[in-house]
């Protein structure tokens, strides 16, 4: 009787799966709608009308000044409005920590509003004020706002999943991005706003989810890690645990962020400073940026850059190309729909490892293709194909993947910083392939995609020899698995941590169950 009795209570219970509720999908919906659909959306809304808004520059300098803006003048001013955006969100990555550690996840998204909706009614009004010059301001400050979403949104959604539904989740906000893109694209088209009286109605539609979000947003909670861990209340803490999974046993997921709210307890809020010197957090450190570095220096902005070029020569006519671009968007979203259903069942790291092959693979006949598409009739077909794969593999592993992964990589007191540092490369990493690319172009021709095949494979070794499978595994177990990789005990990193503060080594002493040490 004993014996069974013993065996009974060695049985562990089963691990009851998180579900996807109304609120959290809501929450989900409101979060990547009212900020991650901006990001896209305002990379491709300048694509379409571009030769109306110069046109609209030099009607305005002219009418200023009696001449007409010069060639390297008009340039000058075009380059400013394109990469201005990305430089926005280089500087609105930097805001991250301080501002989600200060006012929280939710409060950052709120007050971030207010650098979408203030330029959108600047840029819908630009015709009627008789400047360009608002246009260009505003595309830096609209950056601003794509820069703190792009990471603020997977940190909060991340923090408030359930392990088994967070590959899926974060997923959602790339899966915004896309959509936004292909939104711009189709009211992109000539007949609906991509043309002379359109246009700035076209780049004042970015502030609608922007307002939508600012009433929607404050019905939901707060991310319950940032409300326990960081504010200290865990009354309110549950009370958002209990609505988001709709039930009222929490205590697994309470007791779980304890463990690694202790387990941390020594890295205090780190600086990027301190993250970037942090021993036991140099593997993951190197990993998104690396990740994030191969997201972007991997050819996906030339791809597009290239695209309406390859239809052409493969006898598009230029009215239809616009429509060709679109069904290229559209395809870039179903396939990043598809990753929000796998991503959970097949993994982090085979999605991205599938992802940077198939890009690779892809520039490689691509740059064949087009040495050859003059003399072989059929090579500007195989071109178009090259670009539809490589938007394929592109969407289902390099775009989506790595915010899941930066979320989960790193704990509680890290994450701010470490999306910090992944926005800042992200972002610069965009900046750069906009500022050299049309000089690789001029200088190597179609052999600029060999360049990029030459990124996708070395990204694509990287993961395959560094980056560890992380689904269904919670933010502390990952972190143990990390650890051996930093040359610390395969448990965790502890002892760094209690150098960093002595006086904690009594305390690891008494909680031996969420201390973890290193080997002397």
């Amino acid at each position: 009787m004993a014996q069974e009795t013993e065996n009974e209570d060695s049985v562990e219970p089963v691990e009851k799966k998180g579900k996807l509720t109304s609120v959290l999908l809501l929450v989900t919906l409101v979060s990547t709608i009212g900020s991650s659909f901006q990001y896209g959306y305002n990379v491709a809304s300048v694509n379409s009308p571009a030769p109306f808004m110069q046109n609209f520059y030099n009607e305005t300098y002219l009418d200023r000044y009696g001449s007409r803006l010069s060639k390297d003048l008009e340039t000058i001013l075009w380059s400013l409005t394109v990469s201005l955006y990305p430089l926005g969100g280089f500087f609105g990555s930097l805001l991250v920590g301080p501002m989600v550690n200060k006012i929280g996840r939710k409060g950052t998204l709120l007050v971030n509003n207010i650098f979408s909706i203030v330029p959108a009614v600047l840029m819908g009004t630009s015709v009627l004020s008789k400047s360009f010059e608002v246009i260009i301001a505003s595309r830096l400050v609209i950056g601003i706002c794509a820069g703190l979403s792009s990471n603020v949104v997977p940190m909060y959604l991340g923090e408030m999943s359930p392990k088994n539904l967070r590959g899926a989740i974060g997923v959602m906000p790339q899966l915004l991005i896309t959509i936004g893109i292909l939104m711009a694209q189709i009211f992109g088209i000539r007949i609906i706003l991509g043309n002379s009286d359109g246009w700035p109605i076209l780049l004042a539609l970015t502030g609608i989810p922007a307002v939508m979000q600012l009433i929607l947003l404050p019905f939901f909670p707060e991310s319950p890690r940032y409300t326990l861990l960081q504010k200290g209340n865990e009354g309110e803490a549950k009370k958002a645990l209990q609505r988001l999974r709709a039930c009222d046993d929490v205590d697994n997921e309470i007791k779980e962020m304890y463990q690694e709210d202790q387990s941390e307890i020594a890295e205090g809020r780190l600086s990027v400073g301190n993250l970037c010197t942090f021993r036991p957090l140099r593997w993951q450190l190197i990993s998104i940026i690396i990740m994030n570095m191969g997201q972007q220096l991997s050819g996906i902005n030339a791809v597009y850059y290239y695209a309406d070029t390859i239809y052409a020569q493969a006898g598009v006519p230029d009215e239809t190309v616009q429509y060709v671009t679109v069904a290229t968007g559209s395809v870039n979203v179903l396939m990043t729909l598809a990753a929000v259903f796998i991503v959970d069942s097949w993994g982090r790291r085979l999605l991205l490892l599938l992802g940077f092959g198939i890009c690779c693979t892809a520039c490689v006949v691509l740059t064949i293709a087009l040495v050859y598409q003059t003399s072989v009739h059929w090579m500007p077909y195989l071109s178009i194909a090259c670009i539809i794969i490589y938007v394929i593999g592109h969407a289902i592993g390099p775009s989506p993947i790595p915010y899941v992964i930066t979320t989960e990589m790193f704990r509680q007191a890290s994450r701010p910083a470490a999306f910090m540092v992944a926005g800042s490369v992200h972002w610069l990493s965009n900046f750069t392939v906009g500022l050299i690319f049309e000089f690789l172009r001029k200088g190597l021709g179609s052999y600029c995609f060999i360049l990029f095949a030459a990124i996708c494979l070395a990204t694509f070794l990287f993961i395959f020899f560094v980056v560890p499978e992380t689904k269904g595994k919670t933010f502390l177990e990952v972190s143990q698995l990390m650890a051996k990789k930093n040359g610390l005990d395969e448990r965790t990193d502890s002892k760094e941590i209690q150098d960093l503060n002595p006086s904690l080594k009594d305390t690891t002493m008494e909680k031996p169950e969420i201390a973890f040490n290193t080997p002397l």
